[in-house]
């Protein structure tokens, strides 16, 4: 009996302004795949011909990427190979890549990523803040509502925060951070790798009364201070011991005080347990 032969998916970076950021492992994997999955074939085609590549294009984006995904994992099934790239930049990441890798995973077909330039880890490394812990955040929602449940969930995140944001949009969210965060530090890159790419390095306060004189223009990347002023988690824990210490002295039991001080705290009963009874 002939085994079968799966395809494999690859994850192809593409460049985020500058057409020169192409690496040639990724110019090569176009080059070699079967047919290439895009999020917008005009987008995509123009870096074809810009590297003379001809191939087969499918279009997979967030509306029809249930049927297009299935679609795709049969050619797969198949032994066909597919590039899948998205207008800029790494593909899986703030895009619907990340359902058909899942797909993917789930059908047992490799998934294989030919890294390229990616504009959240750009502009952090161009930030001047932070860039040992992050977390990245993507496009704040559409609702105002949404928005500013999701500014209040990482109101206290003492880690880096990146998030997108488009020209439009960029003055409310900046207005809406410093409302809910308060006046953090930030550093807001456009138009990365292109002619009129700048950084900006302020205050959220500055920022708003930029913008108020310069209209934003291009695509934006606000890299956000985290909170220096929550107490790292040892301080937190020390706090919980003490509190349930006092409790014990004044004629709770271990189990009550334990169980009062975590409640307070959010720290592990279990760590504090053994804490104050040294076991």
């Amino acid at each position: 009996m002939q085994d079968i032969v799966t395809g494999k998916l690859y994850l192809v970076a593409t460049p985020i302004g500058n057409l020169s950021d192409m690496s040639a492992r990724a110019v090569q994997t176009l080059h070699d795949a079967d047919f290439i999955a895009s999020e917008d074939t005009r987008v995509t085609r123009k870096l074809l011909e810009h590297y003379k590549i001809k191939k087969p294009l499918v279009s997979y984006y967030s509306h029809n990427s249930d049927e297009s995904g299935r679609k795709i994992v049969e050619r797969l099934q198949n032994g066909e190979t597919c590039a899948l790239v998205s207008d800029a930049g790494t593909p899986a990441i703030s895009d619907p890549g990340k359902d058909l890798v899942s797909l993917c995973a789930n059908a047992e077909i490799e998934v294989l990523c030919i890294p390229g330039a990616c504009a959240a880890i750009s502009a952090l490394s161009l930030s001047g803040l932070d860039s040992r812990r992050f977390t990245f955040e993507g496009f704040l929602p559409e609702t105002k509502k949404k928005r500013k449940k999701h500014l209040d969930d990482v109101k206290t995140e003492k880690r880096t925060m990146i998030f997108y944001e488009a020209p439009h949009k960029l003055r409310r969210t900046l207005e809406e951070m410093l409302e809910t965060l308060g006046n953090r530090r930030v550093s807001i890159s456009r138009e990365l790798t292109k002619i009129f790419e700048e950084t900006l390095r302020m205050d959220l306060s500055e920022a708003i009364k930029h913008f108020e004189k310069n209209a934003p223009r291009g695509e934006f990347t606000i890299v956000v201070e985290g909170d220096l002023d929550v107490p790292d988690d040892s301080l937190i824990f020390d706090k919980a011991v003490e509190v349930a210490t006092q409790l014990i002295e004044n004629g709770f039991s271990v189990k009550d005080a334990v169980k009062q001080a975590a409640g307070e705290t959010g720290c592990s009963k279990n760590a504090l347990y053994k804490a104050i009874t040294n076991s």
